[in-house]
């Protein structure tokens, strides 16, 4: 062993120094095991939901399986959801791409204020936007209704994607096509839609499973889906095997979305390769079409954010100061509160083994398990909750209605949301620091703990914000799982709303958009920080 005989000032003589461990040495002694095992806990439980499914179809019998699936409802429901997916989708990629595009490459005035608009109505909750229609046209309900109303509230989804993907890409090539003779539609057409594709086909798979997910925005309006006949079998009978077998039809649409999704995206990939950076696009002048670009956000805004901030001035201005009591609109906003902060805290700690390994420790075996934290963020909130109350009444009945369950689907349904902002931020951090710590003494979880964890602390803290403000607007899940007594914003506005009382009801919508207004924020911000802006 190597001595170092050199002596401090004070005449001591320093300590040995042990030489650096080797680079084999200290990724041996990195904590792979423990956290692989977590995480293989985590995604085991995220699996519940289709373990639930299958246990269900062997449970009941292929004859039950075969009457309650192969029947006129279930192919009624089949025909809404096509018709849905099919018009809502297409109609909400043109609205994106054209705001996006209005916003982000041609000189339209205030365009900042165009762009942050465009994303403003996801402070809005779905069930919200249905809620202010409603009120305004008694009338609405069926299909277009269902369409009108889902593209308002969803394509947003879309418009952040591609208007981050916009920023992105290199005007060289748009340039080069223009030098060819190339008009500018063509261009747009045959050089700038393809490289949004990868974009356009993720916001429309987010849209396309929201839509199959949704339960308050189609109640309103009167619209039946797979979401709304579940919720109806499940409060008639506790436990329906109509209502499981109907989830099962549902979680085999969203498998199938999401092959769809893999098909249509391709193996296409856009890149720029080359020395240097790409210079910024040049803003296309407008020139007379300046009134129609600035009529259609101003129009966009007017609908996704005028409707519903009227309706709720005008039942908030007939209720008055009465409607506004601290024991129920205070209650159900402490314990939205709790709730939030609570699964906003277990969903991150549950998403951070996962996290850190994909990206200390890639590979196959990591990938798998990545993957099972996902896939559950694309399952409704239905169908996770209707596999948590089986499985609580048939195997833990004390759980049953407990904040125990309610917190578990929350971390189920918001997993995801967790995972992607501890990710970026744990792959912020530099592993060498971790192994400096390791080399001086730390063992692997005190370096992970002390040194990662702490430097990845913003991107936590964003992580429990936006499961947070997720957990704030859920309806469904909290409706089918929260114990007696429990209300939260989004539960009472809706029993309210029920009710047809849209007086008292305004008070608990005001209070959820004012709580999403820092997601919407948020998701701008991120949206322009993946863009490099």
């Amino acid at each position: 062993m190597l001595q170092d005989n050199r002596v401090l000032a004070s005449g001591q003589k320093m300590p040995a120094i042990r030489p650096a461990m080797g680079l084999a040495r200290l990724r041996r002694r990195m904590p792979h095991a423990s956290v692989v095992i977590f995480a293989s806990i985590v995604a085991l439980f995220s699996l519940v939901p289709l373990g639930f499914i299958a246990w269900i179809t062997v449970d009941v019998g292929w004859e039950t399986v075969k009457q309650l699936v192969f029947r006129p409802r279930v192919g009624e429901l089949l025909v809404n959801t096509v018709l849905l997916e099919v018009i809502t989708v297409p109609l909400s990629i043109v609205l994106a791409v054209a705001l996006a595009w209005i916003t982000e490459r041609t000189d339209v005035p205030f365009a900042r204020f165009w762009a942050w608009l465009a994303v403003a109505p996801l402070a809005v909750p779905a069930f919200v936007h249905s809620y202010a229609w409603v009120s305004l046209v008694p009338g609405m309900h069926g299909l277009q209704s269902g369409v009108f109303v889902s593209v308002l509230a969803y394509y947003p989804f879309l418009y952040l994607p591609v208007a981050a993907a916009l920023r992105r890409l290199d005007p060289a090539i748009e340039d080069a096509a223009a030098s060819l003779g190339l008009g500018p539609w063509a261009v747009f057409f045959r050089t700038v839609l393809p490289q949004l594709r990868l974009a356009i086909c993720g916001g429309a798979l987010l849209i396309a499973l929201h839509l199959l997910s949704e339960y308050g925005l189609f109640v309103m309006i009167r619209f039946d889906t797979f979401a709304t006949a579940i919720v109806d079998q499940f409060q008639s009978a506790y436990n329906s095997p109509a209502a499981n077998m109907l989830g099962g039809v549902l979680v085999a649409c969203c498998l199938l979305l999401l092959a769809i999704e893999v098909l249509v995206r391709g193996n296409e990939r856009y890149a720029r390769v080359g020395s240097g950076s790409a210079r910024p696009a040049d803003r296309r002048r407008l020139g007379w079409l300046v009134v129609p670009a600035v009529l259609l956000p101003i129009a966009v805004a007017a609908l996704t954010l005028g409707v519903p901030f009227v309706t709720l001035a005008r039942w908030l201005y007939l209720g008055g100061a009465g409607i506004w009591r601290v024991d129920t609109v205070g209650n159900a906003f402490l314990q939205t509160i709790v709730l939030a902060m609570a699964g906003g805290i277990l969903a991150t700690i549950a998403a951070a083994p996962m996290a850190w390994l994909s990206v200390r420790a890639p590979g196959r075996v990591q990938r798998v398990l990545e993957a099972c934290h996902y896939y559950v963020g694309s399952l409704p909130g239905v169908v996770v909750a209707l596999a948590l109350v089986t499985i609580t009444v048939r195997l833990v009945l004390p759980l049953y209605q407990t904040f125990a369950t309610l917190l578990l689907a929350y971390i189920l349904l918001f997993l995801p949301r967790a995972m992607v902002g501890l990710r970026a931020s744990i792959a912020q951090a530099p592993v060498e620091l971790e192994r400096a710590a390791m080399a001086l003494g730390r063992t692997p979880a005190q370096a992970v703990r002390q040194i990662t964890m702490r430097l990845a602390a913003p991107g936590a803290a964003a992580s429990i914000a936006l499961v947070a403000l997720g957990i704030t607007n859920e309806l469904t899940a909290t409706l089918m799982l929260a114990p007696n007594g429990v209300e939260t914003l989004a539960t009472k506005f809706w029993s309210l709303t029920s009710e047809i009382d849209y007086v008292a009801a305004a008070p608990y919508a005001f209070m959820m958009v004012v709580l999403s207004l820092p997601l919407t924020l948020l998701l701008h911000a991120q949206s322009k920080r993946t863009a490099g802006q």
